[in-house]
């Protein structure tokens, strides 16, 4: 199995400017991937903000976003992924867009909506989950709020080697941010990237990034906080499949269902 070379983009967000937005994103691409990449990770709502505005800034699939996303990963040759605001069925969603060079794409909506933000009140949760793959890697999606809730992310039957979270995660709660990933990382021997984004919001809440990458013992491959931070770094597929036959305990675990 081939090492992984991931992209994450800790970024600073302009409150509900989509266009601002995407193109000072795009700006920052061009002036910060130098290497050959096989993914770059977004922030949630990368293109607005963690926004509860659904209505007014809510896009259909294929819409102006989604068609930057595609023309982002055909000109890097990667796949480029991040969440954004989708409406669907006069319904709204927060959708983990998958974007793969070709325009393929494949999404995960948003389980666990934040209650304390009324993000229930402006969007429809998502029911299923979502496991991707990426040169032989199985990778499972998830968004920010999705991060409390372990059984919801619990590797069965070792059915993911990367969670991959994105997130508008505020500083004030930033010691659970760090106490969970490794917690995610560890219970389920998985490499976990999380993306967070910086800065105020529209609502003044601060975000201090908090990005990072941990390996499945709880290492950090990468973490950056405060300051935005475009950076590529490598994982390791022997590394975990060391760690795994080391420390079998998944094969321990319990059964059980989610209704």
């Amino acid at each position: 199995m081939e090492n992984l070379k991931v992209t994450v983009f800790q970024a600073y967000l302009f409150w509900e400017n989509i266009e601002k937005n995407l193109l000072n994103l795009a700006l920052r691409l061009s002036m910060g991937v130098r290497e050959k990449t096989d993914i770059i990770i977004l922030p949630e709502m990368f293109n607005t903000g963690f926004s509860m505005n659904s209505e007014a800034l809510a896009e259909e699939m294929g819409g102006k976003t989604m068609q930057w996303m595609q023309k982002m990963a055909h000109q890097y040759n990667c796949v480029v992924t991040g969440s954004i605001i989708i409406k669907e069925n006069n319904q709204f969603f927060n959708r983990l867009i998958w974007m793969e060079p070709d325009g393929k794409n494949q999404h995960y909506d948003k389980r666990h909506l934040f209650g304390m933000g009324d993000e229930d009140q402006h969007f429809s949760p998502g029911k299923e989950k979502l496991i991707v793959e990426l040169k032989g890697w199985k990778i499972r999606l998830a968004i920010c709020y999705d991060l409390r809730f372990p059984v919801w992310l619990r590797n069965v039957d070792q059915e993911y080697d990367i969670l991959l979270l994105v997130a508008n995660w505020p500083d004030k709660r930033s010691a659970h941010w760090k106490a969970l990933i490794p917690a995610r990382a560890i219970e389920n021997q998985s490499y976990v990237i999380a993306v967070n984004r910086v800065g105020h919001d529209g609502n003044q809440i601060y975000h201090s990034g908090l990005s990072m990458c941990l390996d499945p013992y709880g290492n950090t491959v990468y973490y950056k906080p405060e300051d935005e931070d475009l950076y590529t770094f490598s994982i390791n597929y022997e590394e975990l499949v060391k760690i795994r036959r080391q420390f079998p305990f998944l094969k321990d675990a319990d059964r059980f269902t989610i209704s």
